[in-house]
């Protein structure tokens, strides 16, 4: 029975944090990557001019997402009405402009260049963007695990567990395994939640689809 308890020190996290304030340097923007759904609505003074780059209206999207018996707040439902598919080369199927790429960019560069693209057409136009496929996965010894959509970009290594429910009594805090995949690659990273360096670590900010495994 001895041998089967966990010591009081193993489920100690940032113990050696000292108090106070400290600049924040790790974070990064999410870039868009192949295979991410991206939501785009163009927007004018002029709402008819504007619709042709637009997939389609959203009354006519909560018409096809209810004949196809899909709730209206259904993240999987918007996906499949108002998402646009990067491709793995990184471009977008734009209405009434074509292809654009916007793989490797921030979503802040990718309004700009799809605003740049609709400019010569459309008067005072504003471009709406953001990430449909924001989601990560959390599993191991939490005690929820499972997929988690995000609403917001910004999300760190331990607002994802607390998400998960948290980690169990049996969770081994000094490696949890991160894996990611970018720009065809797939990262295998280990993570201690025991050292306060995890504060400053590159991996402390989550990306869309990364895998986290206690």
């Amino acid at each position: 029975l001895l041998n089967g308890c966990v010591a009081h020190n193993q489920l100690i996290n940032y113990e050696d944090v000292a108090a106070g304030a400290a600049g924040i340097d790790n974070a990064v923007e999410l870039t868009i990557q192949p295979d991410d759904l991206l939501r785009i609505v163009v927007h004018s003074a002029d709402p008819k001019a504007a619709a042709p780059y637009n997939l389609e209206p959203a009354g006519q999207q909560m018409m096809n997402m209810q004949q196809m018996g899909v709730g209206a707040g259904s993240t999987n439902g918007l996906e499949l009405f108002m998402g646009y598919f990067v491709d793995q080369d990184g471009y977008i199927d734009f209405p009434g402009v074509g292809k654009i790429q916007v793989g490797g960019l921030t979503i802040r560069k990718a309004k700009e260049k799809v605003l740049l693209a609709v400019q010569p057409y459309l008067r005072d136009a504003v471009v709406n963007m953001r990430f449909l496929n924001l989601k990560i996965t959390v599993t191991g010894e939490v005690l929820r695990p499972g997929l988690l959509r995000l609403s917001n970009q910004r999300v760190t290594l331990l607002e994802a567990i607390g998400m998960a429910g948290d980690l169990s009594p049996y969770a081994n805090r000094e490696n949890i395994l991160l894996i990611r995949e970018k720009e065809g690659q797939r990262e295998y990273i280990r993570l201690d939640l025991q050292d306060k360096e995890i504060f400053n670590s590159p991996y402390f900010y989550l990306q869309q689809n990364d895998v986290i495994y206690v």
